[in-house]
């Protein structure tokens, strides 16, 4: 046996030692979890985790053929499992690595239609009607990003829920630390009956307004870097495509199962780059403080409680 075969041969153990690792490590971590089991989660988290499974689902189901039938043109034109598999997962995930302006686009959205519903709930209760009579009449003139939350909220009341209750399955349903703001100074109202809610509105309406602008001037600054990033992967990727099908001597050494291995290890890099580039190109966005328990108890941060109950009071 000459020293190319059994370099050959060694490369190929190597290999399979390293997937056989890889497959144990996998399957000893899966029985773990499954002898342990998982923490329980509350029942609003249990459905957006539904509804976030049947939206992967419907993008699985566009994306995938497209995804696949990319790998496959990669793997023929440079006969790498690898590339074909790197090109496929990047495909399928472009839009969530560098993508980001639809979100960004349906946040501000939803903020300005916050603003909205808000700034008409406050001039509605200017007209000294109660907070159960204004919740139905702004809900007619929501914005349709809103619309359907308002109308679950307003068959919830018309079914003799508790109004704190209703408003609080609103906020889990709109799931925005804004929304939570609005709603917890609603439900504040709704148990004490207090003076200076339309005061405390119309405050809350100007802050949205204001993070809507905010929003939409990071928006615009980014929005020429997010292209450049586009530009230099598409450029990354067309040159190596482009040395895999006219000057396959020069790549050739990546045609081996060490190649395919270092192969392998450059597309993670690159995915941990094209990773950290959205990572910071995403908002970070404050957390949601109206959250209740199992048993359906409110909980709000002392901090936004104290802030809230005082401008209803006052």
């Amino acid at each position: 046996m000459d020293l190319g075969a059994l370099g050959a041969l060694y490369s190929t153990t190597v290999l399979y030692a390293i997937g056989s690792g890889v497959v144990v490590g996998g399957g000893l971590a899966l029985l773990l979890i499954a002898v342990r089991g998982l923490p329980a989660k509350p029942e609003h988290e249990k459905q957006r985790a539904n509804e976030r499974a049947a939206e992967l689902a419907r993008f699985a189901g566009r994306r995938g053929s497209l995804a696949v039938g990319v790998g496959l043109v990669v793997l023929l034109l440079t006969r790498w499992v690898v590339a074909g598999i790197a090109a496929g997962v990047l495909v399928f995930f472009w839009n969530r690595l560098f993508g980001g302006a639809a979100e960004e686009r349906a946040a501000m959205r939803r903020v300005e239609a916050l603003a909205s519903w808000t700034e008409s709930l406050r001039d509605t209760i200017a007209g000294a009607v109660g907070l159960e009579q204004a919740i139905p009449a702004s809900a007619r003139a929501a914005a349709p990003v809103l619309r359907p939350h308002l109308d679950a909220l307003v068959d919830r009341l018309r079914a003799r829920t508790p109004l704190p209750d209703a408003l609080q399955l609103l906020a889990d349903e709109i799931d925005d630390a804004s929304a939570d703001i609005i709603v917890a100074a609603l439900i504040l109202n709704a148990r004490l009956r207090g003076p200076g809610l339309r005061q405390v509105l119309g405050a809350l309406a100007k802050s949205a307004r204001e993070e809507v602008d905010m929003r939409q001037r990071v928006m615009a600054q980014r929005a020429s870097t997010r292209r450049s990033v586009q530009i230099v992967v598409a450029v990354s990727v067309a040159f190596v495509l482009g040395l895999a099908v006219f000057n396959r001597d020069f790549v050739a050494p990546y045609g081996t199962p060490v190649g395919q291995l270092v192969l392998a290890l450059v597309c993670a890099l690159f995915a941990l780059g094209f990773w950290w580039l959205r990572k910071l190109s995403t908002i970070e966005t404050p957390e949601r403080f109206l959250v209740r328990d199992e048993s359906a108890v409110l909980f709000v941060r002392p901090r936004f409680a104290v802030a809230q109950e005082e401008g209803v009071r006052g």
